[in-house]
């Protein structure tokens, strides 16, 4: 009698063989890859898309900071029209509104704008290092 002989399954103290399975086109030519600054530079669809998305980061930043310095001018006028005992008080002589409004809007227009350009320009960067690393 003729035993057939059957693999058995390798034993479970020992994972079975791995095999390297490779692609037959390994030495296949690439395609050339361009950086995006010449994408910009060439002003492509890819190009436009970046150049797209700083602008409204760009927009989006000029839009909050005139929406706050926008409520702060806007509302301490309303302020003063809202709490009528706010006319008498006066500060060295000066009524409270005029001494407010002349203290601090334009030191919050300079806080806002300094705000602004560091803001603007740390968008630049995040952008510029976004453009490089691709």
């Amino acid at each position: 009698m003729t035993e057939k002989v059957r693999k058995s399954a390798p034993p479970p103290d020992r994972p079975p063989r791995r095999e390297v399975v490779t692609s037959p086109r390994t030495i296949a030519a690439r395609r050339p890859r361009y950086p995006v600054t010449r994408e910009i530079d060439e002003q492509t669809r890819l190009g436009e898309v970046y150049m797209r998305s700083l602008i409204k980061t760009q927009f989006r930043l000029a839009l909050f900071v005139c929406t706050v310095l926008g409520c702060v001018v806007c509302g301490l006028p309303l302020l003063f029209l809202l709490v009528p005992g706010l006319h008498e008080v006066s500060v060295l002589g000066i009524p409270l509104a005029w001494a407010v409004l002349a203290g601090l809007i334009y030191p919050a227009f300079v806080v806002g704008a300094w705000l602004y350009v560091r803001q603007a320009e740390r968008n630049e960067r995040h952008f510029a290092e976004l453009v490089e690393r691709q």
